[in-house]
């Protein structure tokens, strides 16, 4: 089994893009309007705004690839570029996508503890994220993963307000992440 993570430039943008769609769109098309999902899909994830994230010093986009396939990737931010400011001791991972066909195959469970890694490189000392309230499946498997929940924020599907779990895990000093 070959599984490497890579570092996303902004010359891979349209494989970001193309990415990003397939693995929301699969995700979350079963409880939602095709209108708020098309909606989402257009606003987040157009050639401008991915090149604006990928451009964005305090953000990071990593690809997993599965036999030489790219099967999904992590985003993470730091300082200003959280979407809730929890401080410079934070790092947020704002994505973790996989394609269906490549879950099941512990690339989110590399993806996150990439995340992990960062975060102590960077000398943060807490991670967080924002969980949909309906997605079970990542949230017993951050809780696994020893986050818990802090509190919500609000998430916008299309024009339609939705309810995110954030989560935190704080690192612990002599821990490291392979």
């Amino acid at each position: 089994m070959t599984i490497c993570i890579k570092k996303c430039t902004c010359s891979e943008v349209l494989k970001l893009q193309k990415i990003s769609f397939e693995t929301f769109q699969e995700t979350f098309e079963k409880q939602n309007s095709p209108e708020h999902l098309n909606t989402y899909l257009e606003r987040a994830f157009n050639i401008q705004q991915m090149g604006k994230e990928l451009s964005n010093l305090s953000s990071e986009f990593y690809f997993v690839y599965y036999h030489d396939e790219v099967a999904g990737y992590v985003k993470v931010n730091m300082n200003d570029a959280q979407s809730e400011h929890m401080g410079d001791e934070f790092l947020e991972i704002e994505r973790i996508y996989i394609k269906s066909s490549f879950q099941r195959l512990g690339l989110g469970k590399r993806l996150l503890k990439h995340a992990m890694k960062l975060a102590k490189e960077y000398g943060k000392k807490k991670i967080w994220l924002g969980v949909w309230e309906k997605n079970e499946r990542a949230i017993a498997f951050y809780k696994e993963m020893g986050f818990v929940q802090t509190g919500t924020h609000s998430f916008y599907m299309g024009d339609e307000q939705q309810t995110d779990f954030i989560m935190v895990k704080t690192l612990e000093e002599d821990q490291t992440w392979s």
